[in-house]
């Protein structure tokens, strides 16, 4: 008899096993919705509800993933042992989340847009904004397994120090509930209020009510890895013996009185490890005998030990029932020690044995993880590899291990059934001291950040600079608005100069410098000529004297460097200068020179001035590849201005956006877009001035223009509800209507 469920389809697109699943909801392209599974072969398949075989294959995480959240607009949210997190949008990566030291066991979107929630083996959970690491919480004291929402402002999260916790978003923890007495997998709250239900490596179900655990329901499993509420609010559970459970108050749809007989039969036979520590320290020569259980017990999911005929066995109080339910014999100690059962964990995963390496005496040393089951060989070899070691080191390696597992062989019992977290074998808990030991992350695992070089598909180099001047020009209301406003084509630069205003600075700063910093009469003339080059007042070509008298200049101190800076702002627009500092032998200096001006802390004349330089940069062919070259970097330092409330610095940081996005629009690069998507809304948030506004308004609808993909990504970041309120600014006209038709393409 099976009630209400059956076997629709059976889905296969990896290549080891699956280890997690969830539901996108229904769209205009797929009414039915989609099924999203992420595996062990570092997968995630996209399934149609009516066919066995992928969608597509979305690929980019390095390891395991094991956790997937669906949000609006088709995003995607994943979760991997590799760290990170990532969002995806329909069959393309869009975002990477940096920040975990270990693997991320939990991912959940908000229902509040671009707001999202990661947990992770390090402890942590951390809220993500638009892709930026909003807050971090911290209070659980091992690893987050299980996260779930309550509402826009609360979510909870469960974890292997057997607690949960409510928390708020704004970071404060409102309350932590215990009941459970090992590991917590997982987490699920009922529709429409608060109540939730949990599951754990005790082998229970727990569900919790105004705070406290209202029922217990044992299973004749250890570990129980998962559960979810269905809308009716079932209870389904699926544990380590295979099999999914569906729990009911309705009446019409419990089991019949013989399935619910079989259900206590098995539970009557299993057999309880005391070493578990699931039903506290059992101490069977001081245990009383049946009798005890004519006493009723006090509360719901109560257990009692019992002696009967040398054989112990637990019961479970049912308040429902009025009677004692027998939950299984406990068994004595298998034999199985620390060594052999108790799981070690090492970046969120167990392992048999995590070693210390010290290849030499004063260098830093190494974690090494290993399961009885792994080749000592490979795994040494993966150790060096791993940690940029000498391979001569390979036979000491693995000699070390072997040594050091003498003896150890695998338990028949740990891989009946595996950890679809950890994929080690079950975990079979053993002395406390095996739980509470998590190692210091592993500096090794964040490899090199990806860039994505453009040289292939660099922009051509831009016409006329549109100076960005009389858009707003007024109009009668009968003639319809014409969007004049995006995609922009051109970069937009900073021309203003007043030369003899700024050289005047420069004397008198020079006066004042150290005598190693000092320029001559003669460099003062060759900085001048070098400014009429550039400033158009004259024919000639900007000479390489004149260029490294200007790079003397602007490695000035920083209190007075900003007439030098001035300068490099207004020649970097001519070609030969363009050419000669975003050249291969130069860009390195030079972007580092430019980010060092970016530091929130420093002297915002600084800042400005390096963030006009950096939109100048965008004229020549040379700057724009170098720009788009370093864009990770460039855009991470100047966000960070973003901090002061200086209004010239905002119109810089916008500018610097909209030039990127003129760039972005020309190409399609897919994470360039995220990313500036991603600074535009967090910008926008603190922006006042309302030129800034407008460059930011001209960016995304250039951004957006002609990409349903970066349409789509902006909604979900909720950046339409971000811009509406300047849909209704009177002064200047320009800002209202550029956001109106922003807000048509959203």
């Amino acid at each position: 008899l099976n009630r209400g469920f059956t076997e629709m389809h059976c889905m296969s697109g990896h290549s080891n096993f699956v280890s997690c699943v969830c539901i996108i909801p229904p769209s205009d392209l797929y009414p039915r919705g989609l099924i999203a599974t992420g595996g062990n072969d570092h997968n995630i398949c996209i399934f149609t509800v009516d066919n066995p075989a992928p969608l597509y294959v979305l690929k980019g995480h390095k390891n395991t993933v094991c956790s997937l959240s669906s949000g609006k607009f088709g995003t995607l949210l994943s979760g991997s042992w590799d760290t990170t997190a990532k969002v995806w949008l329909n069959d393309r990566c869009m975002m990477t989340l940096q920040g975990h030291t270990a693997a991320i066991w939990a991912v959940k979107i908000l229902p509040e847009q671009g707001l999202m929630l990661t947990g992770s083996a390090d402890k942590t959970i951390k809220l993500w904004k638009a892709g930026r690491c909003e807050r971090t919480f911290t209070g659980h004291e091992d690893c987050v397994r299980g996260l779930a929402i309550l509402s826009e402002m609360e979510f909870l999260s469960c974890a292997n120090d057997a607690s949960v916790r409510r928390w708020q978003i704004s970071g404060e923890c409102l309350q932590v509930y215990y009941g459970h007495t090992n590991y917590i997998y997982s987490i699920s709250v009922f529709p429409r209020c608060k109540d939730f239900v949990t599951t754990g490596e005790d082998r229970s179900l727990r569900i919790w009510k105004q705070g406290e655990c209202a029922q217990t329901i044992r299973l004749p499993a250890q570990s129980v890895w998962c559960c979810c509420v269905l809308d009716n609010g079932d209870i389904v559970a699926g544990a380590s013996d295979g099999i999914i459970r569906v729990f009911t108050e309705s009446l019409e749809r419990t089991a019949s009185a013989e399935e619910i007989q079989a259900f206590e039969n098995e539970l009557a036979q299993a057999s309880i490890d005391p070493k578990t520590g699931d039903l506290g320290d059992i101490n069977a020569d001081d245990l009383p005998g049946r009798e005890h259980l004519k006493d009723p017990g006090t509360r719901d999911g109560q257990t009692r030990l019992i002696k009967d005929n040398g054989k112990v066995e637990a019961y479970q109080w049912s308040v429902s029932e009025g009677r004692w339910i027998k939950i299984g014999d406990v068994v004595g100690s298998s034999g199985a020690t620390q060594q052999t059962s108790g799981k070690v964990l090492f970046e969120g995963k167990e392992y048999d044995y995590v070693f210390t390496i010290d290849v030499n005496e004063n260098g830093p040393s190494y974690k090494l993880p290993y399961n009885i089951s792994d080749d000592p060989w490979l795994t040494a070899y993966n150790f060096l590899q791993k940690n940029d070691l000498n391979p001569m080191f390979l036979d000491q390696v693995a000699k070390f291990i072997m040594d050091n597992t003498k003896g150890q062989t695998l338990l028949s019992t740990s891989n009946q059934f595996s950890d679809p977290f950890t994929g080690a074998g079950r975990y079979v808990p053993g002395s406390s001291a095996g739980l509470s030991t998590i190692p210091g992350a592993d500096p090794f695992t964040g490899a090199g950040r990806y860039i994505p070089g453009s040289a292939s598909n660099a922009v051509p180099p831009a016409g006329g600079v549109d100076p960005f001047t009389g858009m707003g020009a007024y109009q009668s209301a009968a003639a319809k608005v014409e969007n004049i406003y995006f995609p922009k084509k051109d970069a937009v630069t900073f021309d203003q100069a007043n030369p003899t205003q700024i050289l005047g600075k420069l004397k008198e700063l020079n006066g004042t410098a150290a005598e190693e910093h000092k320029l001559t009469e003669d460099d003062l003339i060759i900085l001048e000529k070098l400014l009429s080059a550039t400033c158009n007042t004259s024919t000639e070509t900007p000479t390489a004297q004149q260029l490294q008298t200007l790079w003397r200049a602007v490695n000035w101190p920083e209190d007075i460097v900003f007439p030098a800076l001035d300068i490099l702002r207004l020649s970097v627009r001519h070609p030969t200068v363009n050419e000669n500092f975003c050249s291969e032998k130069e860009q390195v200096q030079f972007i580092i020179l430019l980010l060092k001006f970016l530091n929130p802390k420093g002297k915002q004349a600084n800042q400005l001035l390096a963030l006009r330089a950096l939109c100048n940069c965008f004229v020549s062919h040379a700057g724009q590849k170098l720009m788009m070259e370093q864009r990770d970097e460039i855009m991470t330092q100047a966000i960070e201005t973003k901090s002061g409330n200086n209004k010239n610095i905002h119109i810089a940081l916008a500018t610097l956006t909209l030039n990127y996005a003129v760039c972005l629009h020309k190409v399609n690069n897919v994470e360039g877009k995220a990313q500036c998507l991603s600074v535009i809304s967090t910008v926008m948030e603190v922006v006042q001035d309302l030129e800034a506004i407008f460059r930011l308004l001209v960016a995304l609808g250039t951004l957006i223009s002609d990409d349903t993909n970066a349409v789509q990504l902006a909604k979900s970041l909720g950046v339409d509800s971000q811009i509406k309120k300047y849909a209704s600014v009177s002064e200047p006209a320009k800002v209202k209507d550029c956001c109106r038709f922003v807000l048509n393409l959203l």
